[in-house]
Parts: structure tokens; C-alpha cells; sequence
């Protein structure tokens, strides 16, 4: 993706070339001080970085903070189990759903206005969010923020990409990730903070200021880029209907607790298998789909998203329950039980680069083989977390162990990737991996549930929830060892190694402190 000069009146515009790696890949040394864009040392630089950081940091803020304050969301508007399930999985369908969209309305139309539509949607949804009076208001609320989400999640690492001088891009990104890092690790924190002091509404009020920053300073400073070549129409029917698909399953899990074997249950078990046929009839038969189903037929591509689509349900599924256990069994604050997941964020903000340059010399295979299993031994561990638990001995041991296997996993399974696929289709290969993430973590939250016998109220019973959260964890290991098992059995150790007629250098995720728990970062390629 190439950008085009910047529209007339709209400051200092550059027509950026490729990121570093990109750069890299064809010959050009991404160190270069020369090249069109903008410093980052400047006025306009920090500018830009700041609108990045607080529009995607407002993002990872809200994917870690929500489960902190399920607990008191719960008791405070009536909701039952199912209404939490929903809370979460609201936002992560219709993320989920429209992320690719987004990133291709923002080649077409701008990257720096649909990044700004999308922080002016993403707070006027959490502004709901935080007075909803119903279960029901804030939960339609959760899935107008995911719209927001999906429009200004791809544009902000892009934003960097297109808009800084060569020599400058590869700091840009690097700050950008690091303290995107930073927020992702403090949000369970911030959250429980929140919750115990002015409540739960201000988990989501708190992105009301942060776009009142973002907004101003990216009007003012942000040079507007976009893609010329970006074409065709969009696909808004693939769209919609893989969202609707995703929901229709995910209702008819969240549901059959409750209802049993019902119509109320099959009808839209049925018809959310009949919308994903549809949705790949329609994306096989488009010329320009938003999910060219083509891309599958890449042996290493099709083998690295299975891999990530059982690591991610098993991470997103212990994210959400563990909370909840450490607040509804353990009686631990909302504060104390987001600080206590710390280690695991902070583990992988510290190592994940390192990790990174391990699996480019090793291969990825036995990082990502390693980094499931340990993850599994952290979820096996977390079962012996119950009534009188002590954190320094019951609960820190497991997070460290779980901290250790993502911080291995994560950037090997993001160069995998990558490496997967053409440089040209670096961004959609990133999109799709992100997109398999947050979906399977959709599917995990609303299945578990029903997969370990957790009823309705199960979340006011603390023995009744203890006993099925230690099921639940069992369940969680064995999706990380299945990741682990595809890993080892279809990933090359040599996959990150540049074929020897090219001579072109491997593909390094750029993105490599960015580590948020719900799904891998989102690298928009060449942008």
C-alpha cells in the first residue's frame, strides 16, 4: 500500500515509502536519514505519536479493564452469567467482525479520518456505556464500541507507518508498541482502581478525556495519507455476514445453559452455520472480498491461524473467568484482583522482543511448541486457586509460568505470520491472523460455560463457580496443548529464513511489545 500526497491544506504531507522491514526486504536500507516524511523529533513527529499511542491505547485500555469490573457490572444492573458473557463478547463481535473493513476504509478514505471517526465513535459508545440504566443498553453500547474499535485499531500503527521519514519509522514504532505495551499491562490495574473507587461506569467514562486529546491534536498535527491504488467496492456483505454468523453461534452458546436443547437455542446454532457458509460462498465468488479465502491455500498460513485460533480461545477464556475467581471466590477487590494479573503483561512486555530475536535465529517452531505448553502448565497450575489461596504461592507462581510461555509464543507466532506470506500482503495476512484471534476468543468465552456446566448464577455461588473454573482451566490447557501439538507438527523451523535465491532478508514483526492478552498485533504492512 503506497500513499498519495497529503489533500490540499492539510499541513505537511508525506508520500512515505515502506516500513523498515518492508524497506529492508527490497533493498533499501531502512536506516536511511534521507526520504520524504515527517521527524520524529519534531513538533508534528511527537504529535503524530501521541494521536497513535492515546487512540490505540484507548482500545487496549478497554479489551483488559471490562473484566476487572464484570463482578460489580453484574450485581449492580441485575445481569447473570450470560449478561457478562455478552458484555465481553459484544465489543469482540463486532470488532472481530469489521476489523479488516476498517483497515480498508481507511486505505480508500484516509487513514488519519477514519481513525479520528473511530475515536469519536469509540467515546461516544463508551459515554453509553457508562450511564447505561440496563444490562441490555450496555451491552448494544459494548457493541458500538467495537465499531469504533475496528475503525481506528488498523489506523493507528499505520498512521506511523505512512507518516514518518525512514530513518525516523523504526523509533516510531518502537515507542508506539512500548507504550502500547505499557498501557495493556497497567489496564487490569487502572481498572480495578476504578472499580473501588469512583465504580465501574468509570472504566469506560475514562476514554471520554483521552479523545478529547486524541482528536484536537490529530486534526491539527496528523497529515492525512491514504492508499491510491485502493479500489473496488467494499465488501460490506462479507462483513455483515460473518458478524452475524459469529453472532449467531456465539448467542446460541451463551444461551443453551439456560435454555436447554430448545428451538431458541438450535434455531440460531443452525442459522449461524447456514450465514458462515454463506459468508464463504460470497467471499469465494467476489472479485475484490474482504477475506480472499484463496490465502488459505499457503500450507504455513492456513497451519500458523489454527495454531493461533486454539492459543487465543484458551487465553481469552482464562482472562475472563480468572477475574471472576479471584473476586467472586477469593473475595479479593476489584483492585487486587487486576494487580494480581500484572506479571503476566509485564513478563511480556519486558521479553517479547527478546523472544522475538531467539525465534529468528531457532525458528519459530519450538518457541511456539514451548510457549503452549508452558501456557498449559500456568492454566493447569491456576486450579489449585480457591478459598484461603495465597498469591504469593497459589496464584503468582501460575501467572509467572503463564507470562513466560506468551512472552515465548506471541512475537514467533506474529513473524510466522508474516513470513507466511508475500510482502504485498503483509497487512492482510496481520488483519486476518488478528481478526482468528479475537473470534476464537468470542467463541471460547461463550462456550466455556456451557462446556464445564457454569449455570446462569454460577458467578453468586462461590463454590458452584470454583468447581467449574477448575474444569474450565483443564479446558484451557488442552486448547494450548492442541496449539502446541500443530506447532510442533506443521511449522518449519526454516520458515523464517529468506529463501537463498532472493537473498532477502527475514520478515520482523515491528510491533514486538504490543501485548495485549485478546489477540496478536496488528501489523498494516506496507502502509
Amino acid at each position: 500500500m503506497s500513499d498519495s500526497a497529503p489533500e490540499p491544506g492539510r499541513g505537511p504531507g508525506p508520500e512515505p515509502p515502506p516500513s523498515p522491514a518492508r524497506a529492508a526486504a527490497a533493498g533499501r536500507d531502512p536506516a536511511a536519514g534521507d526520504g520524504p516524511g515527517v521527524r520524529l523529533g519534531t513538533v508534528t513527529g511527537r504529535a503524530v505519536l501521541l494521536t497513535a499511542v492515546l487512540g490505540s491505547g484507548m482500545a487496549m485500555l478497554d479489551s483488559t479493564v471490562v473484566n476487572v469490573a464484570l463482578p460489580h457490572i453484574g450485581r449492580d444492573l441485575g445481569a447473570d452469567l450470560g449478561g457478562l458473557q455478552w458484555t465481553v463478547n459484544a465489543y469482540m463481535l463486532t470488532l472481530a467482525g469489521l476489523i479488516l473493513l476498517g483497515g480498508a476504509l481507511g486505505d480508500r478514505f484516509g487513514r488519519r479520518r477514519i481513525f479520528v471517526l473511530g475515536v469519536v465513535w469509540f467515546a461516544l459508545a463508551s459515554l453509553l456505556c457508562g450511564i447505561a440504566p440496563t444490562a441490555g443498553v450496555l451491552i448494544a453500547a459494548r457493541a458500538l464500541q467495537g465499531v469504533g474499535g475496528a475503525l481506528l485499531t488498523p489506523g493507528s500503527l499505520a498512521l506511523i507507518q505512512a507518516v514518518f521519514r525512514p530513518g525516523d519509522r523504526a523509533a516510531a514504532v518502537g515507542a508506539w508498541s512500548g507504550l502500547g505495551g505499557v498501557a495493556s499491562a497497567i489496564g487490569p490495574f487502572v481498572g480495578g482502581w476504578l472499580v473501588d473507587g469512583p465504580g465501574w461506569r468509570w472504566v469506560f467514562l475514562i476514554n471520554l478525556p483521552l479523545a478529547a486529546v486524541c482528536v484536537p491534536v490529530a486534526l491539527k498535527y496528523v497529515p492525512e495519507t491514504r492508499d491510491p491504488n485502493a479500489g473496488g467496492r467494499f465488501d460490506v456483505l462479507g462483513a455483515a455476514l460473518g458478524a452475524l454468523a459469529l453472532g449467531a453461534v456465539t448467542y446460541a452458546l451463551i444461551a443453551a445453559p439456560d435454555k436447554g436443547a430448545s428451538p431458541w437455542v438450535i434455531g440460531p446454532a443452525v442459522a449461524g452455520v447456514l450465514l458462515g457458509v454463506a459468508f464463504c460462498w460470497v467471499e469465494a465468488h467476489r472479485p475484490d472480498p474482504m477475506l480472499p479465502l484463496e490465502i488459505f491455500s499457503i500450507r504455513l498460513f492456513s497451519s500458523i491461524n489454527a495454531v493461533t485460533v486454539f492459543v487465543y480461545a484458551a487465553f481469552s477464556g482464562f482472562f475472563f473467568l480468572s477475574v471472576l475467581q479471584l473476586q467472586v471466590v477469593l473475595g479479593w477487590s476489584a483492585l487486587a484482583a487486576g494487580t494480581a494479573l500484572l506479571p503476566t503483561t509485564v513478563l511480556m512486555l519486558l521479553l517479547s522482543a527478546r523472544s522475538g530475536e531467539i525465534a529468528q535465529r531457532i525458528g519459530p517452531r519450538l518457541p511456539l511448541t514451548a510457549g503452549s505448553l508452558l501456557c498449559a502448565v500456568g492454566m493447569v497450575l491456576m486450579v489449585r486457586v480457591d478459598r484461603g489461596a495465597s498469591y504469593w504461592t497459589d496464584v503468582l507462581p501460575p501467572l509467572v509460568v503463564l507470562g513466560l510461555g506468551m512472552t515465548a509464543l506471541v512475537a514467533p507466532l506474529t513473524a510466522t505470520v508474516l513470513a507466511s506470506v508475500d510482502v504485498a500482503r503483509a497487512g492482510l495476512a496481520s488483519g486476518i491472523n488478528n481478526a482468528a484471534a479475537r473470534a476464537a476468543g468470542l467463541v471460547a468465552v461463550a462456550a466455556l460455560p456451557l462446556l464445564v456446566g457454569m449455570g446462569p448464577d454460577a458467578y453468586r455461588d462461590p463454590e458452584a463457580f470454583s468447581d467449574t473454573f477448575r474444569k474450565a482451566m483443564y479446558w484451557c490447557a488442552g486448547s494450548l496443548v492442541l496449539g502446541a501439538l500443530l506447532a510442533w507438527f506443521t511449522i518449519r523451523s526454516t520458515c523464517l529464513r529468506a529463501p537463498k535465491a532472493t537473498g532477502e532478508p527475514p520478515c520482523h514483526p515491528e510491533a514486538v511489545y504490543h501485548c495485549g492478552t485478546a489477540s496478536p498485533p496488528l501489523d498494516p504492512g506496507d502502509a
